[in-house]
């Protein structure tokens, strides 16, 4: 059989092939370096969980957000009562074994709250025993009536305030919990951050939220209470006169025009001295990062560092202007902002 013969002719030249221009190559390699400059982006900015960390010379630790804020509120109440930070420790242990410092609404039989404290043995009723500050205070009630409680093993000390059916349960918690004391206190500066990408629904905010017609939260944005209200609120109740609450302050932060100074009272100390009114100043920075998910707060300043929520993975900073060791400044969110 004969074969096809070509239709080219002896001689004449291999057609050419078509060259992609190189002007389509350069984009097409800007547009992937855009799309990698993009996750990069998104991946340290999004995908760095929420979340709060501690991190001493002692050790290091985590906790979710609304157990770092659960623990503050703890520590601050004791702070509030003049106690030890031995008190604190212990309080923090009992509650790390009762609730995993969740703010539980139920348990074993008839127990609610961070403490598992039980309505029908006298700790009051459910809608009490559900409030932290409330439910601390009975525990703290308890505490204070252990004699030389400081001195008592920590398992031995909670044990007298809870009767649990597992005595010997406490004692495991006491490292972390001694951790966590040493940055709520403030014994240990710029220790604990918390990354926030959101703020909470003010709605959903038991402590802040105004009631509508029916008893329930009001989801109108006209009857949410101010930030700034609130945040006030919330300082007096957990730390009672032992930090002074004050809307605005002169600042070259910005946003200072939504902003709340707190002043911790240096009488409130155990202790006397510039270190003593230093300390009490990082515990309610510590307090006031913990809760900025809760409260609306964009940024808490001390001490010569500052903390940002939009930044908040990155920590405390240095900030060298606008901060000071007598004053905590915190900035808050517009309204309706998230």
């Amino acid at each position: 059989m004969a074969r096809r013969k070509s239709g080219r002719r002896n001689g004449d030249a291999a057609p050419r092939r078509r060259r992609r221009p190189l002007r389509v190559v350069l984009i097409g390699l800007l547009v992937l370096a855009a799309v990698a400059v993009g996750l990069f982006w998104l991946r340290d900015q999004k995908l760095t969980p929420e979340g709060c960390s501690v991190k001493t010379p002692a050790g290091e630790g985590t906790l979710e957000v609304p157990q770092a804020a659960n623990a503050a509120t703890i520590a601050a109440v004791a702070h509030a009562r003049g106690l030890p930070d031995r008190a604190v420790t212990i309080s923090l242990a009992t509650a790390m074994q009762e609730s995993k410092i969740r703010n539980l609404t139920g348990g074993d039989r008839d127990s609610v709250g961070l403490f598992q404290q039980r309505p029908s043995q006298g700790w009051g009723t459910v809608e009490q025993i559900s409030d932290p500050v409330y439910a601390t205070n009975k525990f703290l009630d308890g505490l204070v009536k252990v004699p030389g409680y400081t001195r008592l093993p920590l398992t031995d000390a909670a044990q007298q305030v809870q009767k649990s059916g597992y005595p010997q349960a406490y004692a495991k918690h006491e490292t972390k919990a001694t951790l966590l004391a040493s940055a709520l206190t403030g014994r240990e500066a710029a220790s604990l951050n918390c990354v926030v990408h959101d703020f909470a629904a003010p709605e959903s905010d038991e402590d802040t939220a105004s009631p509508g017609a029916s008893g329930a939260p009001s989801a109108s944005p006209a009857a949410r209470p101010d930030r700034t209200q609130a945040l006030t609120d919330r300082v007096r109740r957990e730390f009672g006169r032992t930090v002074t609450p004050a809307a605005g302050y002169s600042s070259t932060i910005k946003g200072a025009e939504n902003a709340v100074s707190l002043t911790p009272d240096p009488a409130a100390s155990t202790d006397a001295g510039p270190e003593a009114e230093r300390q009490n100043g990082w515990e309610v920075a510590h307090w006031a990062v913990t809760q900025a998910q809760k409260l609306g707060i964009e940024t808490v300043a001390y001490d010569g560092k500052i903390w940002r929520k939009g930044k908040s993975e990155d920590g405390w900073k240095p900030q060298p202007t606008g901060t000071s060791t007598k004053l905590v400044l915190v900035t808050l969110a517009a309204p309706g902002k998230s």
